[in-house]
């Protein structure tokens, strides 16, 4: 049984070294994004989220690509490199599938729900994601799955709290229906197995 634990141990980090590169690749992309969106003003950020308004639509797709600065950028990067490394974990077919559904699902309730202003950043995507290996550990368990679902307690389980209102500037909505779209994708069957 320790033989046979080890070695999926061993297995699981072998693929998260794997993956790395693929996650590099998509966090380089957001910097790119940054780099001109900051070259240009920030003039990228009028393509975020606004709830309820016709304008703000195109940003329940583009809205996790932008940010208000390098420190938001920066706040984001590390989460959603680790993040994005364990759900390739379950193959890129299905990474992109997870991904395209929390955006959607984050994005449409945020749209709907959320409170005036330009919502913008990749925190949704990341609050997605975290739900999305807590449930998927507890619904579908196995070694990776719960290994993976602690790794992110211990590491990430503060940025639950994030959930709630706190700071004016922040928003909590994004990250409370990023949450929820996380746990939605693993009822809808996208797991990772």
């Amino acid at each position: 049984m320790f033989d046979n634990l080890l070695s999926s141990l061993v297995h699981l980090f072998h693929l998260m070294k794997q993956n790395a590169l693929m996650a590099i690749i998509v966090a380089g992309i957001l910097w790119v994004i940054h780099i001109v969106n900051f070259v240009l003003r920030y003039k990228l950020n009028s393509l975020g989220l606004f709830p309820r308004k016709i304008r703000g639509i195109p940003g329940i797709i583009f809205s996790p690509f932008l940010h208000g600065s390098f420190t938001h950028l920066f706040l984001n990067s590390i989460p959603l490199f680790v993040l994005l490394d364990f759900i390739l974990i379950g193959g890129i077919h299905s990474a992109i599938s997870v991904t395209v559904f929390i955006v959607l699902i984050s994005g449409i309730l945020l749209w709907l729900f959320g409170r005036k202003g330009n919502h913008i950043g990749a925190s949704g995507l990341i609050m997605g994601y975290l739900a999305y290996l807590f449930v998927n550990a507890v619904e579908h368990p196995s070694i990776k799955t719960v290994v993976l679902g602690i790794i992110c307690l211990y590491y990430f389980g503060g940025l639950v709290f994030s959930i709630f209102p706190k700071e004016e500037r922040t928003s909590w909505e994004g990250h409370l229906f990023g949450f929820i779209a996380g746990i939605a994708v693993v009822f809808f069957g996208f797991f990772a197995k």
